[in-house]
């Protein structure tokens, strides 16, 4: 057990921490938050894994800084967990690191605790505009360097939410960032929607509350995408939420008609982000260089039928169950209209162990 002393000491040095970064915090700068929450992190996290508290340690600091501190929120022995967690995950930034010293063991400086490193690659204003618990959330999730400073430059850019981010990491969106064939850079002119529709998508998406052995009650060979299509219109929330931000559901079979001749593209959609519609067109298999014709058919209608003066161009997306990054980035590079190619599975794609964990399709109708 920890001295009573050691921890009276404990509770004065966090005290005096929390209130010396509330009165530069009132400037609303996330950054002071930050290194105040960096410094305790190391505090605790030099008296506590060398078991010099003892069990037990966090909860009664915590309990005597409310008492000394009434109305203080945010230093449950949880949340303080939560910040030994962000500074061992971000040790890198501690000028002391390499050799601890004395002076920190007693005394916490929230204006010594971080120091940024020389490098280009490491996103410093993009570090500190991300919120506390979505660093945590970040730092437990994901290990690779790289992979947690694209998620922090995600969550700065796009103000994205605890649970979508959670959502984002489980769905590996960083393996498959990037990696959409498509042809924006040269088709969008706005060099900054094109950024924004190159990261809006991803390269394969788990459409794992489609089971196309329900919907049809047929073959799985014979899962034509209409049936894919009704799976996704059943469980259209769903289908947005995996898809991505901002996404406006405007219909299925959406009626197209130009020199009476006559269109019905699989989905459309409105993305607040992009200001554009968004037209996706399903394939059951292989993708095929004729479905970049149709697909430009229905942008060019849209374009010239639906779409607002105020509004983007129209974005096309072909969804198929496969695709060749190189063949797609070979054709698609001629079309003038902004389209990408995207991959899709099913349930029926996943190991059986995992497929009996889901919920079947009436289920998911109940809970949307």
């Amino acid at each position: 057990m920890a001295k009573e002393n050691d921890l009276k000491s404990a509770v004065e040095s966090i005290k005096t921490a929390i209130l010396q970064g509330q009165y530069e915090a009132a400037k609303k700068v996330n950054r002071v938050q930050l290194a105040l929450y960096f410094a305790i992190g190391k505090y605790l996290s030099m008296n506590t894994r060398q078991a010099k508290w003892g069990s037990g340690a966090l909860e009664t600091i915590s309990s005597q800084l409310r008492k000394e501190l009434p109305g203080l929120k945010g230093f449950s022995a949880t949340q303080m967990k939560e910040m030994r967690l962000f500074y061992e995950g971000w040790k890198m930034l501690d000028p002391n690191s390499s050799a601890v010293a004395d002076e920190f063991k007693n005394a916490i400086n929230i204006h010594q605790a971080m120091m940024i490193p020389e490098t280009k690659d490491f996103p410093v204003d993009d570090f500190f505009n991300v919120p506390f618990t979505h660093h945590t959330i970040i730092l437990r999730k994901s290990k690779d360097i790289k992979e947690r400073y694209y998620y922090i430059h995600r969550t700065a850019v796009e103000h994205i939410s605890k649970e979508y981010l959670k959502k984002e990491i489980d769905q590996h969106t960083y393996e498959h960032k990037d990696r959409m064939p498509n042809n924006f850079p040269a088709t969008l002119s706005n060099s900054e929607m094109a950024r924004k529709a190159v990261m809006m998508f991803k390269d394969e998406y788990l459409l794992d509350f489609i089971n196309v052995e329900e919907i049809g009650e047929r073959d799985c060979m014979d899962v034509d995408e209409r049936m894919v299509e009704q799976g996704i219109i059943q469980n259209i929330k769903k289908f947005i939420m995996t898809f991505g931000n901002d996404f406006a559901f405007v219909g299925n079979q959406y009626h197209l008609e130009i020199y009476g001749v006559e269109n019905f593209p699989d989905l459309l959609f409105f993305n607040r982000e992009l200001k554009a519609l968004v037209v996706i067109d399903l394939k059951k298999g292989a993708f095929k260089s004729s479905y970049l014709g149709q697909l430009m058919t229905y942008l060019s209608i849209l374009d010239t039928k639906v779409k607002k003066t105020n509004e983007n161009p129209s974005i096309g997306i072909v969804m198929c169950k496969s695709a060749d990054r190189e063949f797609v980035e070979f054709v698609i590079r001629d079309y003038n209209k902004p389209m990408g190619v995207v991959t899709y599975r099913t349930s029926e794609d996943m190991p059986a162990n995992l497929r009996k964990a889901l919920p079947d399709i009436e289920e998911l109708k109940k809970l949307l």
